[in-house]
């Protein structure tokens, strides 16, 4: 397995990076992932895969490339790293707050960014946990809900 950065942005003292992912099986198989990694949250954002994955390959993915992408961040893997049976609030999104508190959290992200003059949709990423498009999603929930104002004033 290989791992190499692809980017970081530097927010402060945040820092959210992006690693390029490679697992090269015996068979010839091939998974190549882009990960976004931040203050302790791993987002998968992309992941392509020949041939292609089954969803249980799909599913344990993340046992696959959790050890390699903590030494790649700088922190120590759990006991469990690499081992087919780990647990984690990153997998079963029990941490991570969900439906009204989730949009409030997100517009709170939001506005700060917004007041701070950096990027409020980088920020609800690195927050949530999310991708880009996944943010962009609780951004337009989060308009609809009405806790943010809408993007373009309609004539």
């Amino acid at each position: 397995m290989s791992v190499w950065p692809a980017w970081e942005v530097r927010e402060g003292e945040r820092a959210t990076r992006w690693l390029h992912v490679r697992l090269d099986f015996g068979d010839g198989a091939r998974i190549d992932a882009l990960a976004m990694v931040c203050e302790g949250w791993v987002c998968v954002e992309d992941v392509q895969a020949r041939p292609a994955l089954a969803l249980e390959d799909l599913a344990v993915l993340a046992d696959w490339i959790e050890g390699p992408l903590a030494r790649a961040c700088g922190a120590e893997a759990g006991p469990d790293a690499g081992d087919d049976a780990g647990t984690g609030a990153h997998r079963d999104g029990s941490a991570r707050p969900r439906g009204t508190e989730e949009r409030r959290l997100a517009a709170r992200v939001y506005r700060a960014a917004q007041e701070r003059g950096t990027d409020p949709v980088l920020a609800v990423m690195a927050e949530t946990g999310y991708s880009r498009r996944g943010a962009l999603r609780l951004i337009g929930r989060t308009r609809d809900a009405g806790l943010l104002s809408p993007r373009h004033a309609r004539r």
